[in-house]
């Protein structure tokens, strides 16, 4: 498929740049691809981000050069990028358990992050239902907390967020704010330029920006494809996420336009095996080679 053989060539400007410095914005090119849907896809598709990829690979091909080649620390540090000493030591440090130094002995215990590649798996045994929903801007109030993706830690941030907010009554605020119907969104924005970081918020449609200790933002206009997950959270809509990524977006024309997407959780218990929520994604024509 086309989209694999771009991943690919994404992959391969990667490990042929890894000594030079370069952008989300060259590494998208080679996917053909804008550079906010190329490191989503990225990220859904490895588990990490793009910008994470490239540190464990180039302390790894680091590693090997001190081992094997017996490099200076710090022509070794400068090579792959560093400014000093010291904050590849730390890194070094972080990846391997041991100083760079240290890579040098013999029998040095060294971790290797291989390069990645992509392969086709043929599903194709449960369609994909989903919708087309072409939107007005609209303003939400809510509460937001900056994640991380790195190490996964975004996945424990999150629930941990939510279970705060059910427990110190914000939850409920909220769906006040919203004229008392219990429709929670559950907000992610403003992505880092390196793909690590972004804004997460729990939020209602409403415009109240004077209201204490919440904030308020405006989602654009859009073009939304729409799912619906049904199950228990989070374990059935994150299932619905991955195959966003893995199944539809390779098999679409279609591209993540950058801006905020969000899942809609409506009245209901969220533990249940029938619970229905949606995964709300903007979205455009990708760009054609």
């Amino acid at each position: 498929m086309e989209w694999l053989t771009r991943m690919q060539d994404a992959l391969t400007y990667i490990e042929d740049h890894m000594t030079e410095p370069f952008g989300i914005e060259e590494v998208a090119r080679a996917a053909y691809a804008s550079p906010f849907h190329f490191q989503r896809m990225f990220r859904m598709l490895t588990g990490v981000s793009v910008g994470e990829y490239v540190r464990r690979r180039r302390l790894t091909l680091a590693a090997q050069e001190l081992a094997v080649q017996q490099a200076r620390v710090l022509d070794v540090a400068l090579k792959y990028g560093y400014e000093s000493p010291e904050a590849f030591a730390k890194a070094f440090r972080k990846a391997h358990g041991i100083a760079p130094s240290a890579a040098r002995e013999q029998d040095a215990r060294l971790k290797a992050y291989p390069r990645l590649t992509f392969h086709l798996s043929l599903k194709g045994d449960q369609d994909m239902d989903y919708r087309i929903v072409n939107r007005e801007a609209f303003t939400v109030t809510g509460k937001k907390i900056v994640c991380t993706h790195v190490d996964g830690e975004n996945l424990r941030q999150i629930p941990a967020f939510w279970q705060q907010c059910h427990a110190d009554g914000t939850s409920d605020r909220l769906v006040e704010l919203g004229g008392g119907q219990h429709d929670l969104l559950g907000i992610c924005a403003d992505m880092s330029p390196e793909g690590d970081s972004f804004s997460y918020w729990i939020a209602v449609e409403a415009d109240r920006p004077d209201e204490a200790g919440l904030s308020t933002r405006v989602i654009p206009a859009a073009t939304w494809a729409v799912f619906t997950s049904v199950g228990p959270m989070p374990g059935a809509i994150q299932a619905v996420w991955q195959r966003i990524y893995q199944e539809w977006f390779p098999a679409t024309g279609y591209e993540h336009t950058g801006g905020p997407d969000f899942e809609f959780y409506p009245p209901g218990d969220p533990a249940s095996a029938d619970y229905r929520s949606e995964v709300w994604i903007p979205v455009q024509m990708a760009a054609r080679t």
